[in-house]
Order: C-alpha cells, then sequence, then structure tokens
C-alpha cells in the first residue's frame, strides 16, 4: 500500500493521524516500510497493523515513544508485550515437546536474551554455560536464543535435578547429529533442485522426517525402559 492507502485505512479509527505523522513514526525506527526503486513507500498489511498498534498505545494509554519501541521490541522477538510500562516483557507460556505424535508446537519468532532464556527454563548462567559448552544450545544470527533453546535449556535443566550433568548428554547430541545426517541422505537430493516447488517440497519432508525419527526414537526409548 501506498502512504496515502495506509492514511485511509486508519482514519476511521484514529481522525487526527496525517502522513507526517506516519513519517515521523517511521523516522523513529518504530516502522520500516520498503520502498520502490523510485523511492515510493510500500506498505504490507504487517506495517499496517503495526501503526494501528503504536496509534492505539497513544490514544488509549498515553505510552511514550520509548515504552511503545520497548514493547514493538518485545513483540518482535516473540515475546508477550508487557501489560503495563512499569512490566517487563515476558516469554509467552509454549508448548515445544515430542511426546511420540506427529504433533509439535513451537514458535518461530521466538528471541530471548541470555537472561530471559535462564528465567524462562528456570535455569542458572553458570548451568547455562555448560549447556553451551557441550554443544547443546547456541545463539542464532541475531545473538539470541530460540524456542528451541528454550526446549533444550529447559530439559537440561530438569535433568539435573535427577542428577544428569549436561557432559551426561554428549551420546544425545551425538544420536541427534546422526538422525540429522539420516533426515539428508533423504532431503540434499531434493535441495539440489533450483526451483522453488521443490524446495517447499524439501522443506516439508524435513518437517515430516525429522517427526517420525523423533517418534521412532521416543517408542525406542520407552520400550528400553519398560523393559528393564
Amino acid at each position: 500500500m501506498s502512504i496515502g492507502e495506509v492514511l485511509a485505512q486508519l482514519r476511521p479509527d484514529f481522525p487526527d493521524v496525517s502522513i507526517s505523522k506516519i513519517r515521523y513514526l517511521e523516522s523513529e525506527g518504530l516502522v520500516d516500510p520498503e520502498r520502490t526503486p523510485s523511492g515510493y513507500r510500500k506498505f504490507s498489511h504487517a506495517d499496517v497493523e503495526r501503526l494501528r498498534y503504536i496509534l492505539t498505545a497513544q490514544k488509549e494509554n498515553y505510552y511514550p515513544l520509548r515504552v511503545i519501541r520497548e514493547h514493538l521490541d518485545a513483540i518482535d522477538r516473540g515475546l508477550d508485550a508487557p501489560p503495563t510500562p512499569a512490566a517487563r516483557p515476558r516469554p509467552p507460556q509454549v508448548v515445544l515437546t515430542y511426546d511420540g505424535s506427529d504433533q509439535r508446537a513451537d514458535r518461530a519468532d521466538l528471541r530471548l536474551s541470555r537472561a530471559e532464556l535462564c528465567e524462562t527454563a528456570s535455569i542458572d548462567d553458570e548451568l547455562l554455560a555448560r549447556i553451551e559448552g557441550f554443544g547443546l544450545v547456541r545463539t542464532n544470527g541475531t545473538g539470541h536464543y530460540d524456542a528451541v533453546a528454550l526446549l533444550v535449556a529447559t530439559t537440561v535443566g530438569e535433568l539435573a535435578a535427577y542428577g544428569v550433568e549436561p557432559r551426561h548428554l554428549r551420546s544425545v547430541r551425538t544420536a541427534a547429529d546422526r538422525e540429522l545426517d539420516l533426515v539428508g541422505q533423504v532431503v540434499t537430493p531434493m535441495r539440489q533442485q533450483k526451483d522453488a516447488a521443490a524446495q517447499a517440497r524439501a522443506d516439508e519432508t524435513a518437517r515430516e522426517l525429522a517427526g517420525l525419527v523423533a517418534r521412532l526414537h521416543t517408542a525406542l526409548v520407552r520400550d528400553g525402559v519398560t523393559r528393564r
């Protein structure tokens, strides 16, 4: 959408909004529309919803831009925005388990700081350092921890209560790498095809295979436990 079309969408709920207001919010880094080769702004539907959030926070809650910026940062990282300016953003309650079924709930947008990961996983920084030292958790390209890191850190923390240390889990890491190699043997030839449809099929196949391998792994471990 052009900036004029965005204005037309927002005006019914925010009569005072103007093109200069939208440009100001952009200059403050609160919204970042794409630009055409000729320099015109092109707003996505996500940009419009972001502007609607900002304008609502100003109109109904009288939040300053500093607070709104903090809230948007939390939302961008998959956290829940705090209900009041005095509260801190918190990671949402997420369910991330392979329980032997094909169902997996994850949050691809979740990005946690080191302190947030420790708090949410109920572990301390020392344990996190050991978890990282054995290659069980790592940050992503932005220096944050994602939903998988949260699952691993939480699980390792729970295992620690039984005396299982990160150093005892190297065999689990090795087994996971071998299972990943198995998935790669099937998917790699598909990824060598250049068209977008083949890449999409490869991604879907990789997800399905990962679920099947995880189900098999879980079934074998549970069966072994019952037989001992």
